[in-house]
This record gives structure tokens, sequence and C-alpha cells, in this order.
């Protein structure tokens, strides 16, 4: 890339720059040393973090030093919330969740060969200092009467509960981060979500008091959906980038189900696709939505940068079979459970008529409807057609001794679940 920035201005990655041309020309004149700091106040990262992630991924392919902070001391306290006070988790909570999120980062950069990413815990330097020290060294580049022109500060201080002074100094210790990075590794750049401008420009602020020297920002835009709404919620809560928070299977389904109107800057944001690319399946999207060719390749791909290709290959493979065009025999017990597990239906034991199948699971309200279905050739087991009335389910109908696949049509499917 002959110009990192304006790639990923074209990705949809920038949102707010402190300079931009100063920012532009040390890019060019490189490698920057750079940073993005995870908080562990969940024992996953989700598809918000994401975002930052594949920001490291591009500055580190162009050159770059990329630092990545996951925040043993900030996980402590937490980033201020517009609504209400967070719940401190316990050092041992906090511990745990800074390893499995260290773990969990590895795969996305690149920890080894000429330009190797550098993992660093905030715990490290601020355990150790005194609060007379923290208050002598960093409190007094502060003021706070810019503090509390922050948006969740002023919010919480409008509001009848007010904020603790634990959360008031949550930006004070994020400062301090760049503070530390930039004297121990030339740190010059941080990046993050532009809700987090605030906390950015405390640590922008303290190096050019504390140093006199200027270092740069760049935050990244919310991603949302086609309407505007916020990115990164499903019905039933965070997109999780850990398999035992949100398995591949759901993982998969939430990118298979994006909106023509924003795959295409889903595809430029979340994967490697070229503009060559990416232009064809804006294209195909134009021309023939029906195909999904766009959302196919955007749920493929970034499926598997979380996932890996073997988890990938297993829930496209029970997506089709959920579709009625593959066999859901090939699939393994996980894929099947995952794939199976908002699929309405009910408990049937073995031995159990397909007409009493069909009213257990809810595709028909009556035995007499179910016959008539079956009459006419629409229900099938594990996709195979069903033509016989007197048909019952065995027990080995019931894949990896769990749930057979019960289709009335093309488009209902229930599971029918082997009852204890």
């Amino acid at each position: 890339m002959s110009d990192i920035l304006e790639e990923l201005h074209w990705r949809g990655l920038v949102a707010q720059t402190t300079d931009e041309p100063a920012l532009r020309e040390a890019l060019a004149d490189g490698p920057v040393t750079f940073y993005c700091g995870f908080d562990p106040t969940a024992p996953s990262l989700h598809m918000g973090n994401l975002v930052q992630l594949i920001l490291m991924r591009h500055l580190q392919r162009a050159g770059h030093h990329p630092i990545c902070l996951v925040g043993g001391s900030t996980g402590l306290i937490g980033d201020p919330k517009a609504t209400a006070e967070r719940t401190l988790n316990s050092p041992e909570t906090v511990a745990t969740w800074v390893a499995r999120i260290q773990a969990q980062v590895q795969p996305f950069l690149d920890f080894g060969g000429d330009n190797p990413a550098i993992m660093v815990n905030n715990l490290d330097w601020t355990a150790p200092m005194s609060a007379l020290d923290f208050l002598r060294d960093v409190g007094k580049h502060f003021r706070v009467n810019a503090m509390i022109k922050k948006d969740a500060i002023a919010t919480r201080l409008a509001s009848q509960d007010g904020i603790s002074y634990t959360e008031f100094s949550y930006q004070l210790l994020q400062g301090m981060d760049y503070l530390h990075l930039y004297r121990a590794y030339g740190c010059t750049l941080q990046t993050g979500g532009t809700d987090q401008w605030g906390n950015l420009t405390a640590g922008s602020d303290l190096i050019h008091r504390a140093e006199h020297q200027s270092v740069h920002l760049l935050t990244t835009p919310l991603v949302t959906k086609a309407d505007g709404t916020k990115f990164g919620k499903t019905e039933t809560g965070t997109v999780w980038l850990d398999a035992e928070l949100m398995s591949p299977y759901a993982f998969y389904q939430f990118w298979i189900n994006a909106e023509d109107a924003a795959v295409i800057g889903y595809l430029k944001t979340f994967t490697d696709r070229t503009r060559a690319e990416i232009d064809a399946l804006e294209a195909s999207v134009a021309g023939t939505p029906f195909k999904r060719e766009a959302q196919k390749t955007l749920a493929a791909d970034v499926t598997t940068l979380v996932h890996g290709a073997l988890a990938t290959s297993a829930v496209q493979a029970a997506s089709e079979a959920l579709f009625g065009r593959g066999d859901p025999r090939a699939l393994d017990a996980g894929t099947l459970r995952d794939a199976t597990a908002e699929l309405p239906g009910g408990e049937v034991a073995p031995g159990a008529s397909v007409v009493d199948v069909l009213v257990a699971t809810g595709l028909v309200e009556s035995r007499n409807a179910a016959r008539r279905v079956i009459s006419d050739g629409g229900v099938s087991i594990n996709n195979d057609k069903v033509t016989d009335l007197d048909a019952v389910l065995a027990a080995e109908d019931f894949l990896h001794g769990q749930v057979a696949l019960v289709r009335r049509g093309r488009k209902s499917l229930a599971a029918a679940r082997r009852s204890l």
C-alpha cells in the first residue's frame, strides 16, 4: 500500500484524526509504533473490538509496529458509561479475562517475524505506582474543567446519581497508558472507536504537557446497520468472538443475514477483499440480489477470520442441510446442536409416527392435516421425503442421538428432539 491512510479511508476505518496531514506524513515516513487498548470488562471481545483488530492488521501489514494493550488495571475500574455506574469485577475475575482476551487477540496479529506485535498489560506499570505518585506525576497535568466536558462524564454529572471518583479517574489511567508507551516504546499513535475520543485525547494531551511532544490519534466509526442503528447487537445480545459465548453457526448467520444496503460497507471494513472483488460483489447485489453472493462472501470471510476455515466449512454444511440442500447426517454433533438450537420443535420419543411428530413439532395443527401434507409429498425427515402415512421416527433418525430435522414444504423446518 502506497498510502495506508487512503486505504483505511476507503474501507471506512477512519472517523477522526488529530492532524490528518501530519499523520499521513508520519505513516508515509514510518514505521510508526501504534497501540490499541482492550479492557477486560467481559470474558470475550465482541464485534466492536473486531474493527480495532482489523485496523491493527492493516497497519501492521503496511509495516507499522503494533502494541496490543489488554487493560488489567483499567479493567478493574471500567470506562464510565453515560447511563449508570459499573459494577466492579474482582481482581481474580479481571485477571482471568485478561488471559482469555490476550489469547483471543493472538491469531489476528503477527507476534513473530520481522515486525512482531507486542502484547502489554497496563497493570504492570500501574500497580507499582503509589497514589501519591499518581496524583503528583499524572493528576497534576489534568484540568477538572476539561474532564467534566467529556460526554459520558457530563451526562453522569447531570444525573441524580452523579459519578464516583473511581470512574471519574478512568481517563487519567488511560492517558497514563499512552504516556508510558510513548516513553517505553516510542509509541506515537493510538487507535480506538470514535466513542473513545475523549479518553484518547486525554493521552495525547498528557504527552503534550509532560513531554512537550505532539502525538497522533485515529478513531474508527461506529459501524451501523443500513438503517443507522447500532451495529454489533442481535435480538439475543452481543455478537461475541468467543465460540463459547456465540457459536460459529450463529456468528455465520449474523453475517449472512446482512442487508443489501449494508453488505458492501461490511465487506470493505471486515474483510481483506480487494477493490476489484468488492466492485464485482456490489454489481452482484445490484443485478442479482437473490443470489446473495456478497452476503455469502462476507459470512465466509469473517467467520474464517474469527473461527478458522474448518469451522466455516462446518457451518456452511449445516446451512445447506437446514435449507434442504445437504446431508444433515454429515454434520458433527456440535455443529448440529448449534444449527438447531433456535429451531422450533418439540420432544419426541423413538417409534412415534411421523404424523404425530408433525403435530408435536408444531408444523401442523392436527393429525388429519399431517396426513394430508404427507400424501401431498410435502414432508421430509433429515431431508429424505416421507410418503408412507404409517412411517415412524426410528432411533437412528435422531442424528447423534439428539435431534431429527422435520420439514414441511420448502420453508417450514422444525427440530424433533429426542425425549429422555
